[in-house]
């Protein structure tokens, strides 16, 4: 048998929900019969996995240098299987801005954008872009961490130098309006389609988190052959990064009847109110069987 390191916790500003879905892992890996232990890499270095007899990786750091290819390099380097996308698809999925080129480039639909680095935005510029409402991101975070929405030029600067205080560079992308849906990907196969319906202006950190009021709904309410075509496209668009293995796909529906893709998540959240889960207790698989079949598809 096996065994399993479950790589939870590390350097980034996500450290706090991965250790939160590493522990939730752990447990439901040894409910499933594994031999498998924590290993916080912020707290010794990965070597130590040879030395302490580890042969596989659980992969649930979530943010820069877990989920960037970094740490999948590393893994590479030791020669350990590890869970999810390899280092191409996890560093192009991380980064919004390279997402986004990519998807624009294979004609795959997707809001328009901006790329905002160095100092931030000057006045022409900022009143250019603010004939609509946008929203603003880190190019390079997850969990909607330094996430804005700006109705005017004085709020898409700020928005703009608080993401900076993140990233060096930054995703200004047209707002849009329309409920929002989650894709979960499991062995390279679409999950059912979550909706979520948050009170708040958008799915934040809040929504995600910390909510009571966040709303998913399983149906999700699309007509059968309307959630076929996004299961579809977010196939298309996982595999566009080159992502692979298990992950999410996170999507809209505008005011004109088109989905927009948003984002790929390779390394998702599995708290207790996290998506993947959910979508996969919705087609009858429990937490231990989906954390066990993932793990199965480590290479």
């Amino acid at each position: 048998m096996s065994k399993v390191a479950v790589l939870l916790g590390g350097h980034s500003a996500e450290r706090n929900i991965s250790l939160l879905s590493g522990q939730a892992v752990l447990r439901g890996l040894i409910a499933g019969g594994v031999d498998a232990h924590a290993f916080d890499p912020a707290e010794k270095p990965l070597e130590d996995l040879h030395r302490e007899g580890f042969d596989k990786v659980f992969i649930a750091l979530h943010g820069r240098g877990g989920e960037d290819g970094t740490v999948q390099g590393a893994l590479e380097w030791l020669g350990i299987p590890y869970t999810g996308s390899r280092v191409l698809g996890s560093a192009l999925a991380m980064d919004k801005v390279r997402t986004k080129q990519i998807w624009q480039s294979l004609g795959l639909p997707t809001a328009d954008f901006w790329i905002i680095e160095g100092n931030g935005l000057d006045d022409p510029l900022a009143a250019s872009i603010m004939t609509d409402a946008v929203m603003v991101k880190p190019s390079r975070e997850g969990s909607s961490l330094g996430m804005k929405k700006a109705t005017t030029v004085a709020e898409l600067k700020e928005a703009v130098a608080e993401a900076l205080a993140l990233d060096s560079v930054v995703l200004v992308e047209r707002w849009i309006s329309g409920p929002e849906f989650t894709i979960g990907i499991l062995d390279n196969q679409p999950l059912p389609v979550i909706q979520m319906k948050t009170p708040n202006g958008f799915y934040d950190y809040e929504a995600k988190y910390q909510s009571n009021t966040t709303e998913y709904l399983i149906p999700c309410g699309l007509p059968s052959e309307q959630e076929e075509a996004l299961k579809a496209l977010a196939m298309k668009a996982f595999s566009a990064v080159g992502a692979e293995g298990w992950g999410r796909v996170d999507a809209m529906l505008d005011n004109a009847g088109n989905f927009q893709l948003l984002e790929v998540n390779t390394v998702p959240g599995m708290t207790e109110k996290s998506l993947v889960p959910k979508a996969a207790k919705a087609m009858g698989m429990d937490f231990s069987s989906l954390v066990c079949r993932i793990l199965a598809a480590a290479r």
